[in-house]
């Protein structure tokens, strides 16, 4: 009897803070424009009319928008209390027939709480970290979301938050700051935290309910808003209009990272790394805006600007703390760092002979939007750029070419198909299915080749899409070899940018993009590349070979299916005896050079700490742990979360895993040119 008297009381509970919520947030919603609720309409639309799963934004699709949604916000569950998990879902049922109608009631409400929430920890995580710890007590943290639950009461919740700043204090300290830096660090670390979700404006709002509403139909499919949408076509062009400087934000502060060679900032001279940039103007005399504290997304959109106009920046020196004025001229950067590179290196051969290898980084499949540039070294397209670096090949002789594809995680379709045809002759490259399960074959029309030799392709678990269409015929036309991780990412479908306002006639312009998966690629062998990859001839030990950087792990992901090979003439360069011997002597030097042994010990070491739910520490645990990091792992631990993506000057670097493909390749050119039967 009481025990159901307490379950109707929480109901009650539950329902009377689900409806505060929803009256709060409607208001919200009402006072913003009706240009949002318009958009999330026409999302929701364009998902259920032209998604390739068919699906429909029914109740399944709502409970993982309502799953999707309260993760971006707090995917560890230190936020939310189980009261306000309970609140939201009091009617989620009905949350897709919201949607569909444009009502951002629920989005809203969730913000709302959770700023509440979020402004609750930050109090305690800045006073626990002015508190005195034991740091030789033992304690534990979760470390896994779908481990974490979310707590049900407040001294629970504070209880975490305690552990959770003791454990970022420890790793500071660890890394070398005193405790004093430390406890400053933690406290600067979570106002900034703090600051930046207060800033989050309604359209970046609805940007993130919409993403989930399309990441509940794949995990590829998103909502772009124009911001976005303008920041994805630079990645794919190569190109953009502003002053030519890479920007971080830091306590507030805009700062000047790095100068982009040949950009206005460049040729200008005065602008230097580590600048402060504390104001914006347009044009010569125009008003400078206070740029402090502002989030750096909106102080890039004030820098940019079409080439040939005038922003004025209001500087702060690194070397002074007088502000300075600049004016400078916009112009077109072309983005370099991101276009294919190339280099030779020269390995040891047989009877003192050497062999020359060519190496090509590629990093994404691109085109430049204006590939016409008179500028010789400006990024075409990567096929155009290959293609060149390929004649330059030629030019020196190479015996083989290295084509690294482990950071591309894919790009344009058309590129993936020009860049096979440069290393087969004429023939489909890849199948195409739709909607209506119509398949359509694509082609590489051109005669001839524009590199005839031995052909080594380097990919990881983060090569996807084009990179594995790619990957996949090269291996399929028995034209070259897959060298690295297991197998590729598995992202087996294909995206299609769909401009919102265009998609339907309405009222207000710039209403951003939806990138909707509409078809499936499949091998010209009819095997999908979704979920399965493309598995590699010669594995290599990696750290970054594990399932969790597949698509399979992604929620949502579609299934493997195979259809009817398309017809297509094997070019036999290479046979399975080639591959068994290539196998076999890699093994071998895996089993007994010391180094490679290494890589699997680490890459073991390394995927037993990515595995664990739950970490024991103190600071005698954590700091042995580190002490067990070797200097190469650390290294390949950086590289590995650097989000930036930074590239060194030359695109193939010099460490144990690179020497072992340039072994392999060596091992190819010999089997190819006789000098080495494979057996």
């Amino acid at each position: 009897m009481n025990r159901r008297r307490n379950q109707a009381v929480a109901s009650s509970a539950a329902l009377l803070i689900g409806l505060a919520l929803a009256m709060s947030a409607r208001a919200d919603v009402e006072r913003g424009d009706a240009k949002l609720s318009d958009i999330a309409r026409r999302v929701c639309l364009i998902m259920q009319q032209g998604h390739i799963s068919g699906l429909a934004i029914d109740d399944t699709i709502s409970r993982r928008v309502h799953g999707h949604f309260l993760e971006m916000f707090d995917p560890l569950k230190l936020y939310f209390m189980q009261e306000d998990i309970d609140g939201f879902e009091n009617g989620v049922l009905n949350h897709d027939e919201d949607t569909i109608q444009g009502d951002l009631t629920f989005p809203f409400a969730v913000y709302q709480r959770f700023l509440k929430r979020l402004d609750q920890r930050v109090g305690w995580a800045r006073e626990f970290a002015k508190n005195d710890f034991d740091f030789d007590k033992e304690e534990e943290i979760v470390l896994d979301p779908d481990t974490a639950t979310y707590a049900k009461t407040e001294e629970e919740s504070k209880d975490r938050w305690r552990r959770r700043v003791k454990y970022e204090l420890l790793q500071l300290m660890i890394d070398g700051k005193t405790e004093e830096e430390a406890r400053e660090r933690i406290d600067r670390r979570y106002r900034n935290h703090k600051r930046r979700w207060h800033q989050i404006n309604n359209e970046e709002l609805a940007e993130m309910f919409l993403t989930s509403v399309a990441n509940s139909f794949d995990p590829h499919s998103a909502y772009m808003s124009p911001t976005t949408l303008e920041d994805f076509k630079i990645s794919m062009e190569l190109s953009l209009e502003g002053i030519g400087a890479l920007l971080q934000s830091e306590d507030g502060y805009t700062i000047v990272k790095e100068i982009v060679p040949g950009g206005a900032a460049d040729a200008d001279g005065r602008l230097k790394p580590g600048d402060k940039i504390i104001g914006v103007g347009q044009g010569g005399d125009g008003e400078l805006v206070d740029i402090r504290d502002m989030k750096l997304r909106d102080v890039v959109k004030l820098i940019r600007g079409k080439a040939g106009t005038i922003v004025r920046l209001e500087v702060t020196p690194a070397s002074s703390d007088k502000a300075q004025n600049y004016d400078l001229t916009r112009q077109r950067i072309e983005l370099k760092d991101r276009a294919a590179k190339g280099e030779v290196i020269t390995l040891p051969g047989t009877n003192d002979m050497q062999y020359k290898v060519g190496v090509i980084n590629l990093p994404s499949f691109y085109a430049a939007s204006n590939p016409g540039n008179a500028d010789p070294d400006a990024p075409k397209s990567a096929t155009i750029d290959v293609q060149r670096i390929l004649g330059e090949f030629n030019q020196e002789g190479v015996d083989a070419v290295v084509l690294d594809l482990r950071a591309n995680g894919g790009g344009l379709l058309s590129e993936a198909i020009g860049l096979t045809g440069l290393f087969i002759d004429e023939g489909p490259v890849v199948q195409v299915k739709g909607l209506n399960n119509e398949v359509q074959s694509y082609f590489d029309e051109s005669p001839g080749v524009a590199y005839s030799g031995p052909l080594v392709v380097l990919t990881s678990r983060f090569s996807a899409s084009a990179s594995e269409i790619f990957a996949g015929a090269i291996q399929d036309y028995g034209r070259g070899i897959v060298v690295g991780d297991s197998q590729t990412h598995g992202k087996g479908t294909v995206q299609r940018v769909i401009d919102v306002a265009r998609q339907f006639r309405g009222f207000f312009p710039d209403m951003g993009a939806v990138k909707l998966t509409m078809q499936k690629f499949y091998r010209v062998n009819g095997d999908s590349t979704q979920n399965r990859g493309v598995v590699a001839d010669v594995v290599l030990p990696s750290i970054t070979d594990h399932e969790d950087f597949s698509e399979s792990k992604l929620d949502h992901a579609l299934e493997f299916d195979r259809i009817r090979p398309a017809r297509f003439n094997q070019m036999g360069t290479i046979n399975g005896a080639m591959i068994a011997q290539l196998q076999k002597m890699s093994k071998q030097r895996q089993d007994s050079e010391v180094k490679l042994a290494q890589l699997h010990d680490r890459k073991k070491r390394v995927h037993d700490r990515r595995g664990r739910k739950v970490l024991l520490f103190s600071e005698a645990k954590l700091r042995a742990e580190r002490d067990q990091l070797s200097d190469e792992e650390k290294k390949e631990l950086e590289e590995l979360q650097n989000e930036d993506g930074e590239k060194k000057d030359k695109p193939f670097g010099e460490d144990t895993y690179t020497k072992e493909v340039l072994s392999i390749t060596s091992d190819l050119i010999r089997l190819q040119n006789g000098a080495l039967t494979a057996r």
